[in-house]
């Protein structure tokens, strides 16, 4: 039978599949236009399958806040190319908008959600096919602040984003926006492990501990003095690594910490960090 131009057009603007796929399916479904969807859907899924093990090293990191809620999601892709474009950064703005509509606990939890549009693994497969490369949801954040605000900063390029929650007792959101910005910016840009030394993992601190001990004792230090020199290294340690105990990258003679105690002083009640999730496109 003859498939015509606006038949292929229209399974075009449906799926945003290519035009000889478009027609390649309408021919094999003999018409049908349903029939030809469901092919081009199944397509996407084999397309996925096929692109399951390549790597998805580039990417965006978007981040939206409504109120006291925030989100925050990274999704990549294959190349920078493909990360700029439109097709691509429409996929990963539905992808935000599922999060905050599903509110899920997991990647595998969200691909079962859906929109007026479908489900999002049908929307994941679709998007392989038509933009040729493996498409991945790495991770996301959702957060919903009880006594406090969020806040949320995307770099520019959308490689790195940080959503924040503050915590804080009685104050406008509006007083905290900009200390919000600041704190964001400064993990961002220092990329701490954790808020405070008691926040980093027993192991992991045993680890560095381990790791100096065993310098100092290979560079010929008595063992009397070892235990000095590793509790001096460890103080460095959690200066740089520890979001508290970081210098301030807005005034380099303050701590972050010291920097949240002025801000609490001015507005008349404690101010801290609840938590934090940053995500940097190639990074864990």
């Amino acid at each position: 039978m003859v498939i015509t131009a606006q038949q292929v057009r229209a399974l075009r603007e449906q799926t945003g599949a290519g035009m000889m796929d478009c027609k390649k399916a309408l021919t094999e479904a003999e018409g049908d236009f349903e029939k030809a969807v469901e092919l081009l859907r199944k397509r996407g899924a084999a397309m996925a399958a096929k692109r399951a093990d390549r790597e998805a090293k580039e990417g965006i990191v978007l981040a939206s806040v409504e109120g006291n809620e925030g989100y925050m999601v990274e999704v990549n892709c294959e190349t920078d190319f493909v990360a700029r474009s439109d097709d691509f950064i429409a996929f990963a703005k539905r992808v935000l908008d599922i999060i905050k509509s599903g509110t899920p606990a997991s990647v595998e939890e969200l691909l079962t959600l859906s929109d007026s549009a479908g489900t999002l693994a049908d929307a994941l497969n679709e998007a392989t096919a038509k933009i040729g490369e493996k498409i991945q949801i790495k991770r996301f954040a959702s957060y919903k602040a009880e006594n406090g605000v969020v806040i949320d900063y995307i770099h520019p390029g959308s490689k790195l984003g940080v959503l924040l929650e503050l915590s804080v007792e009685g104050s406008p959101a509006a007083e905290l926006t900009e200390v919000g910005r600041n704190i964001a910016m400064q993990i961002a840009a220092m990329n701490p492990l954790a808020v405070s030394r008691e926040d980093l993992a027993p192991e992991l601190v045993e680890k560095e501990k381990d790791i100096y001990r065993q310098q100092a004792l290979e560079s010929g230090k008595p063992e009397n003095i070892v235990d000095r020199i590793v509790e001096g290294r460890m103080q460095k340690y959690y200066q740089e690594n520890c979001l508290l105990e970081q210098t301030f990258i807005r005034d380099n003679n303050q701590t972050v910490k010291e920097y949240l105690e002025d801000v609490s002083g001015k507005l008349g009640t404690p101010v801290g960090v609840a938590r934090y999730h940053r995500f940097q496109i190639g990074a864990d």
